[in-house]
């Protein structure tokens, strides 16, 4: 813990330190290579004048209520009396520590954010396809997540996974399986893989996942889901929408999980759509009005999601192109 040295303050300086004696005295100037996390405690005047980083408990006189207040609002952390310093002020500064610290966990969630941001991947081009991708996380970080990466020459893995619930906790999973890139070359190696680490590290949460496997030369995509919902959604050209159901437990409930893929084709301008089901929150009415609407919102390319969702939204599209 740091104290502003003020010749002027030199009697309450000795006071403070008399009170908190691992109190170290430093002039202003000082704190420019100061480790930003150290305490500080400091006039209100030279506090609201310098204006440095680190959390500050500032000292005034009882005349100064107006200063303390307007400290308040420039982030100190509170306010003391110079003449009537907390009978125990090591207890308070215990609470106070732990209240920055907290309230410097909440600050980091933006530049976590961005980080979860730069994570995702950069869609790639493909030979004759396109991928295009959504993510919007109901706050700071998402507990969606998707994937995706060239097996070979002729084959392209891809996958959308949602993590229940949303916040810090599931967002910490969906960095780990950011581990998994690149490490699977079939869906059902995909799903065994995450669902027996899961599993082993008793995760406490589980994932459901929908994973496919494109082969470019035949158009043919082997697709499983792992209880993900909504389905998967092919969308082609003169043809209604065509849901690809399927039934099986999500991923980190059970060792003994049972996953069928299937097959389908992809035909020129076709479109195959993997969502979370965030994307249904901004529709209104039950589960299945809200899954039509999205269907032909997705098939109008008029899917505008509002700035605020309740829930994470994680959209990938795989696109056939035309000729």
């Amino acid at each position: 813990m740091l104290v502003i040295n003020q010749p002027e303050l030199s009697h309450e300086i000795a006071h403070l330190q008399h009170a908190l004696p691992q109190l170290e005295r430093v002039e202003v100037a000082d704190l420019e290579h100061i480790d930003t996390t150290r305490l500080v405690f400091a006039d209100v005047a030279s506090f609201l004048q310098h204006q440095w980083k680190n959390p500050t408990i500032v000292l005034a006189s009882a005349e100064q209520g107006a200063l303390l207040a307007k400290a308040w609002q420039k982030g100190a952390l509170t306010g003391w009396i110079w003449n009537d310093l907390p009978k125990k002020p090591e207890d308070v500064f215990t609470q106070l520590d732990l209240q920055y610290k907290r309230h410097q966990d909440s600050r980091d969630l933006p530049a976590a954010a961005r980080l979860q941001q730069r994570m995702l991947p950069k869609p790639p081009r493909l030979p004759g396809y396109k991928i295009e991708q959504y993510f919007q996380p109901a706050a700071f970080l998402s507990g969606d997540w998707f994937d995706y990466w060239q097996v070979d020459d002729q084959q392209f893995l891809f996958y959308l996974a949602d993590v229940a619930g949303h916040g810090v906790t599931s967002s910490l999973l969906t960095t780990w399986m950011a581990g998994f890139h690149g490490r699977a070359y079939s869906p059902l190696q995909l799903v065994s893989k995450l669902n027996n680490k899961l599993v082993a590290q008793n995760a406490e949460k589980h994932i459901t996942l929908i994973c496919g496997l494109l082969d470019f030369k035949t158009h043919e995509i082997e697709w499983c889901s792992a209880g993900h919902y909504p389905p998967a959604i092919l969308l082609q050209r003169g043809q209604e929408p065509t849901i690809l159901t399927t039934s099986s437990l999500p991923l980190g409930l059970t060792s003994d999980l049972k996953i069928e893929t299937q097959h389908l084709t992809m035909q020129e301008g076709s479109q195959l759509i993997f969502c979370s089901d965030g994307a249904l929150e901004s529709f209104s009415g039950g589960l299945n009005e809200q899954f039509n609407q999205l269907i032909k919102t997705l098939q109008n390319e008029e899917l505008s999601l509002p700035e605020h969702v309740a829930d994470d939204v994680a959209i990938l599209c795989l696109k056939r192109l035309l000729p």
